[in-house]
C-alpha cells in the first residue's frame, strides 16, 4: 500500500486491508437493525455486533476483527439530527471503521498500528496529530500510564501533543454494570497556523476534529464504586470514516468529498441552481444529501416508513428532506433522484443497496407523495398555532399540539421543531412524548423488553468454569443439538433455585437445570422454545422454557412434578415431540408463505417479524395496503400447491457470504455468524434459518390463512395454521356449516345463496317496518302541530317521537319548517339506545330576534346531561339521561320567551 488512497471506496478498502495484513478477520457490516438487541433502536457503533463477545455470552472462531459498520444516530443520547446540515461533519447515517481484539493484542499494538496506518500509509502529517489518555479526576481509577507510554514511543509523536482527560470524556462503559475501560482519542489539527496547543480545551474546540477512538476494555464494573480487572482484556476502536475521507481528500468538509458531492450535484440538477446559489443554500442541500443516504440504507435493511420506532425514523427522515426541498422550490417528489447516486457509489461495499434498488426508490417516492398531500395543510395549521403563540407572548408550543399535528397530519416532531425554530420559538418535547404515549395507550400500541441481569450472568459463568474444571463440560460448554433426536440421556450437572445452586430439589419447586447436552430448541428467529421434561427413576421435572444466560450455558426452566431430583443423577432429557412437530410445520409454513408473498406482491414484501408457535404462525411483512381477498386466496393456493408437491427441505451449512451470493435470503434484525445454516425448498425458497423444520413441505398437510391486518404503518400481518390445527379448524368450520345449513333448511353448498336470500328478505322487512314507523311518527307530528304553544305570536313545538332514528327526525324537522315557514321554533326528540337525541329548528326570521337553534339545543341538552351544536336555524344534540327528557322539553317555551324579553 504505497499509494495514498484517494476515493472514499479506496480509503475504506485500505483500512480493511491494513488490518487484514495484521491478522484480522474481515467481518461484514451488520444490519442497521441490531440483531437480537432490543435495547437499541439502531446500530450506532461498530462494537454492537460484538457486544455479546464482551459480555461473555458468545464465542467466535477468531480473536481479531476489522470492518466498516453502517451506523445511525438519531435517538437517545446519540442524536445528531439537529446538527445535520448546520456544519460540515454531522450526519444521521455514517460509517464507522474499526478493529477489535478479543483477548488478544492490547494497548501497545492498538496504538502503534493506529499510528502506522495514519502516518506511514495515509501520510497524515505527524505534527497535526494529537492524542488524549485517561486520568481519573476522582483519583479512584488508575491513570492509563501504559497508553501514555506507548504514545510517546511512536516515531515522530511529540510529548506536547499528549493530553489527559477524565471519566466523562474518555472512560467507556457498556452500562451501569459490565465491561468498561479507558479510551484514547486521536485528534487532527485543522488549523495548525493558529499556533501551539497549550491545553485540552483547545483539543475539544472547533480547531480540532476527533478521528479515532481506541477503547481498552480491562475492567468489569460490579457496582457504582467498585471495578474488578477482567480475566482477558479487549480492544474496541472506532474511526469516523467520513471525517477521514474529508482529511485525505483535503476537502474542508465532509459534504465536499466524493461521498456527498454526487448527491449535492443531483439535487442541483433538479433545482437548476448555480454553484453560488448552492453555497448560499447549503443547509437544505446538506440535509437532503444526508437524509437521502440515510433513507436508502434504512430501506435496504428492511426499515420502511411508519409510525413507531425505527419506522418512524425512516418516515421522519424522508419527510424532513422533502420539506427542506421546499426551501429549494422542489415541491414534487424528488428524493429518489438523490438516492440513486447513493446506490451507485456504495453498491460494491454494500451490495444490498443495488439488490433493493427498486424497493428503495419506490418507497421513498411513495412516502413523499403521501406527505405532499398533507404538508400544506399541516404547515398552515402549525403557522396558525405559532402565530397565536406569539400573540399570547409565549415561546413554547405545547406538546399536545405538536402531537396532534403528527397524529392527524403526519407532521413529525422534528419538522414541527424546525419550523418553530425558524420563527424563534420552541416545542415542548417532553409534552409531545407524553401526548404520544397517551395516544399509544389509547390505540393499544406498545411493547416491552427485558434483559438478563448481571448477577445471573456471573452465576452461570462461574458455574460453567466449575463444571469445566471438574471435567463435566468441555470448552464448548453444554452441547446444543436441536436438529437430531428429541431425547438424550445425561447427568444432572447443576440445579439452581432462586439464584442459588442447590444439590437436591423438592416437589413443586421451580428449578433451572443444566445437563451436558440438550435437544431443546432455544427461542430464536421468531420460533418459540421447546417444552418437555427431564426425568429420572423416581422423579420428573416439567420443562416450560429454555434460555442461554452466558456463552456455553443452556438453562432448562421447569418445575418438579414429583420426587427429589439430585445433582449427579442420570436423567432422560425429552422434548415434547408432538408440540415440536407442530412448530416445525408452522416454521416451514412461514418459508412457504414468504415465497408466495414474493410471487403475488413482489420482492418489496420482506419479513418484518414473525412468531412460530405450536398452534399458529404469524408473519409480518413490508407492504403499504391491505391485501385483497383475491390476493389472499392466491397466496393460500400457492402455499397449498407447494405442500401437495411435497418438496424436500435441503438443509446445509456454508459460509455466510457464499450463501448470500447464491441468493439466500438474510432477514434484517437477525444475527448471523460466519457459517450459516441454509434451508432450501425447490427453486422458490432459499433462506438463512436456524429454526427446526419439517422434512418436506407435504408434512404440513394443509395451510389456512386465518387473519390479515395491519401490524404497524407500512407493515401487514398474516396469521395462519397448518397441520393438526388446520385440520381442527376445517372440522370446526364444517360442523358450523352443517348447523347453518340445517337452520336454513338447505344443503351445505347452498348456505351462502340461502343466507343471502334470507338477508334480502330481512332487509326488505326492515325497510317496510321503518317506513311504517316513520308514517306513524309523521301522524304523531301532525297531531302535535295542533298543540303548538304560541309564545308572543311564535309557534313553539317540543315533543318526543317514538321509534325514529336521527335521519327520520331531520325529515320531520323539515316538515315542521314547511308547516311554519315563519315564526316557528321546534325541538323534536327521540330515544336511541337509551340515550336522548334531539333536533332544534328555528325559522330564519327569528334568528335576527336572538332565537338560535344551536343555543336552544344546547340549553335543552344540558338538562339531560349532554351537549350539542349546529347552525342558527338547525342544530342537534344528545344526552345521557332519558328520564329527564320530558321536563327538559317543557322548558323550551320559557326559553323562547326569555330570548324575546
Amino acid at each position: 500500500m504505497n499509494n495514498i488512497p484517494k476515493t472514499g471506496n479506496e480509503i475504506r478498502e485500505s483500512f480493511i486491508d491494513f488490518f487484514k495484513e495484521k491478522g484480522h478477520k474481515f467481518v461484514k457490516s451488520s444490519s442497521l437493525v441490531p440483531g437480537g438487541d432490543s435495547t437499541l433502536l439502531f446500530t450506532n457503533a461498530g462494537m454492537v455486533q460484538f457486544k455479546d463477545i464482551f459480555l461473555g455470552t458468545e464465542q467466535r472462531d477468531y480473536n481479531r476483527a476489522v470492518n466498516s459498520q453502517k451506523c445511525m444516530r438519531v435517538a437517545g443520547k446519540h442524536n445528531d439530527l439537529e446538527d445535520v446540515g448546520r456544519d460540515d461533519s454531522h450526519h444521521t447515517f455514517f460509517e464507522m471503521l474499526g478493529n477489535w481484539s478479543f483477548g488478544d493484542y492490547y494497548k501497545k499494538e492498538a496504538i502503534s498500528w493506529a499510528w502506522e496506518l495514519l502516518t506511514d500509509v495515509w501520510k497524515f502529517p505527524k505534527d497535526r496529530l494529537y492524542a488524549t489518555v485517561f486520568k481519573d479526576e476522582l483519583k479512584e481509577i488508575p491513570t492509563d500510564e501504559d497508553a501514555a507510554r506507548y504514545w510517546l514511543e511512536q516515531p515522530g509523536f511529540k510529548e506536547s501533543h499528549l493530553f489527559y482527560e477524565g471519566r466523562k470524556e474518555i472512560f467507556w462503559e457498556m452500562g451501569d454494570t459490565g465491561p468498561c475501560g479507558p479510551s484514547s482519542e486521536i485528534h487532527y489539527d485543522l488549523h495548525p497556523e493558529l499556533g501551539p496547543v497549550k491545553d485540552k480545551e483547545t483539543i475539544n474546540s472547533e480547531r480540532f476534529i476527533e478521528i479515532w477512538n481506541l477503547v481498552f476494555i480491562q475492567y468489569n464494573r460490579v457496582s457504582p464504586d467498585h471495578l474488578e480487572p477482567l480475566p482477558a482484556t479487549h480492544v474496541d476502536t472506532g474511526m469516523g470514516f467520513e471525517r477521514v475521507v474529508a482529511i485525505l481528500q483535503n476537502s474542508g468538509s465532509n459534504y465536499k468529498t466524493d461521498l456527498f458531492l454526487p448527491l449535492l450535484r443531483a439535487t442541483q440538477a433538479l433545482t437548476g441552481d448555480s454553484d453560488q446559489e448552492l453555497d448560499r443554500n447549503i443547509t437544505p442541500y446538506r440535509v437532503i444529501a444526508d437524509h437521502a443516504r440515510a433513507a436508502a440504507f434504512l430501506i435496504a435493511d428492511g426499515v420502511v416508513p411508519g409510525n413507531i420506532g425505527r419506522n418512524y425514523v425512516c418516515r421522519m427522515i424522508i419527510r424532513r428532506a422533502f420539506r427542506f426541498g421546499g426551501h429549494l422550490e422542489l415541491h414534487k417528489p424528488f428524493l429518489a433522484e438523490v438516492a440513486k447516486p447513493v446506490i451507485e457509489n456504495y453498491k460494491e461495499a454494500y451490495p444490498e443497496l443495488e439488490r433493493n434498488q427498486q424497493i428503495i426508490l419506490k418507497t421513498i417516492t411513495r412516502e413523499e407523495e403521501q406527505f405532499q398531500e398533507t404538508l400544506e395543510n399541516a404547515t398552515y395549521r402549525l403557522e396558525n398555532m405559532l402565530h397565536d403563540l406569539k400573540e399570547q407572548g409565549k415561546e413554547t408550543l405545547p406538546g399536545d399540539q405538536a402531537a396532534h399535528l403528527y397524529t392527524t397530519y403526519g407532521m413529525p416532531l422534528e419538522i414541527t421543531r424546525d419550523i418553530a425554530e425558524e420563527k424563534g420559538l420552541e416545542v415542548d418535547d417532553q409534552g409531545f412524548r407524553e401526548a404520544m404515549e397517551e395516544h399509544r395507550l389509547a390505540s393499544g400500541k406498545g411493547e416491552s423488553m427485558g434483559d438478563v441481569g448481571g448477577k445471573e450472568v456471573k452465576l452461570y459463568r462461574d458455574l460453567l468454569k466449575d463444571l469445566q474444571k471438574e471435567g463435566k463440560l468441555d470448552s464448548e460448554g453444554v452441547h446444543y443439538d436441536p436438529y437430531g433426536e428429541l431425547e438424550f440421556s445425561g447427568e444432572i450437572l447443576a440445579l439452581v433455585h432462586q439464584g442459588e445452586r442447590i444439590e437436591r430439589a423438592q416437589p413443586g419447586q421451580d428449578v433451572n437445570v443444566i445437563v451436558p447436552r440438550t435437544p431443546f430448541y432455544l427461542e430464536a428467529g421468531g420460533q418459540v422454545s421447546d417444552t418437555g421434561m427431564i426425568a429420572g427413576e423416581n422423579w420428573q421435572i416439567d420443562i416450560r422454557d429454555v434460555y442461554q444466560p452466558a456463552a456455553g450455558v443452556i438453562v432448562h426452566v421447569g418445575n418438579v412434578r414429583n420426587g427429589n431430583p439430585e445433582v449427579g443423577e442420570e436423567a432422560a432429557i425429552i422434548v415434547d415431540s408432538q408440540r415440536r412437530k407442530d412448530i416445525m410445520r408452522n416454521h416451514t409454513g412461514t418459508h412457504l408463505l414468504h415465497a408466495a408473498l414474493d410471487e403475488v406482491l413482489g420482492e418489496h414484501a420482506r419479513q418484518a417479524g414473525s412468531l412460530v408457535a405450536p398452534d399458529r404462525l404469524r408473519f409480518d411483512f413490508t407492504h403499504n395496503e391491505a391485501l385483497s381477498n383475491q390476493e389472499l386466496e392466491t397466496i393460500e393456493e400457492i402455499v397449498n400447491q407447494r405442500i401437495l408437491e411435497n418438496h424436500p427441505l435441503r438443509i446445509a451449512h456454508k459460509p455466510l457470504q457464499e450463501a448470500v451470493d447464491e441468493g439466500a435470503r438474510a432477514l434484517f434484525g437477525e444475527k448471523y455468524g460466519d457459517v450459516v445454516r441454509t434451508v432450501k425448498m425447490g427453486t422458490f425458497s432459499y433462506e438463512l434459518c436456524g429454526g427446526t423444520h419439517s422434512e418436506s413441505s407435504g408434512d404440513l398437510g394443509i395451510f389456512l390463512i386465518t387473519h390479515e391486518g395491519s401490524a404497524a404503518a407500512g407493515i401487514r400481518r398474516i396469521e395462519a395454521v397448518t397441520g393438526r390445527k388446520a385440520y381442527q379448524l376445517v372440522q370446526r368450520r364444517f360442523r358450523e356449516l352443517d348447523k347453518a345449513a340445517s337452520y336454513l333448511s338447505t344443503g351445505p353448498d347452498q348456505v351462502a345463496e340461502q343466507t343471502k336470500a334470507v338477508l334480502n328478505e330481512l332487509d326488505k322487512t326492515h325497510h317496510e317496518l321503518e317506513s311504517i314507523r316513520e308514517r306513524l311518527a309523521f301522524l304523531e307530528l301532525n297531531q302535535a302541530f295542533e298543540k303548538t304553544s304560541p309564545v308572543q305570536g311564535i309557534h313553539v313545538l317540543s315533543v318526543t317521537l317514538k321509534d325514529v332514528d336521527m335521519e327520520a327526525l331531520r325529515r320531520m324537522a323539515d316538515r315542521f319548517r314547511q308547516e311554519y315557514p315563519e315564526q316557528g321554533v321546534a325541538v323534536l326528540a327521540t330515544i336511541v339506545d337509551h340515550s336522548p337525541q334531539m333536533i332544534a329548528a328555528v325559522t330564519k326570521d327569528l334568528v335576527a330576534r336572538g332565537i338560535r337553534a344551536d343555543e336552544l339545543v344546547t340549553f335543552v341538552a344540558e338538562q339531560v346531561d349532554g351537549g350539542g351544536g349546529g347552525r342558527p336555524t338547525l342544530a342537534q344534540a344528545g344526552g345521557k339521561s332519558p328520564e329527564k327528557l320530558e321536563e327538559a322539553l317543557k322548558s323550551v317555551a320559557g326559553w323562547v320567551e326569555r330570548q324575546l324579553a
